[in-house]
């Protein structure tokens, strides 16, 4: 196997072809599993917030539905004690 080496033109550098040693075969495929670690991490990391934030937004949304059931009883005694007056 070897590895192509380009440099830039602009820079008068030339093309290099060297043999790849095991060790250095080895050392880009650590490098390319390390690359799709990280990426692993940052999607679960932003999955876990978005789950984080679904729970706040669920707990606002109860909080609210509370709210509105205390609000309809209000709601349905006043309207039983205006029917029972009329």
């Amino acid at each position: 196997m070897y590895v192509f080496i380009i440099y830039d033109p602009a820079d008068d550098a030339v093309e290099v072809m060297r043999p790849c040693t095991s060790e250095f075969r080895e050392m880009e495929r650590l490098r390319s599993l390390a690359g799709h670690n990280e990426a692993a991490a940052l999607r679960n990391a932003r999955n876990e917030g978005k789950a984080e934030e679904r729970t706040i937004w669920q707990s606002v949304v109860a909080d609210k539905d509370a709210k509105l059931a205390d609000k309809d009883a209000e709601i349905a005694r006043l309207r039983s004690q205006l029917n029972g007056r009329g």
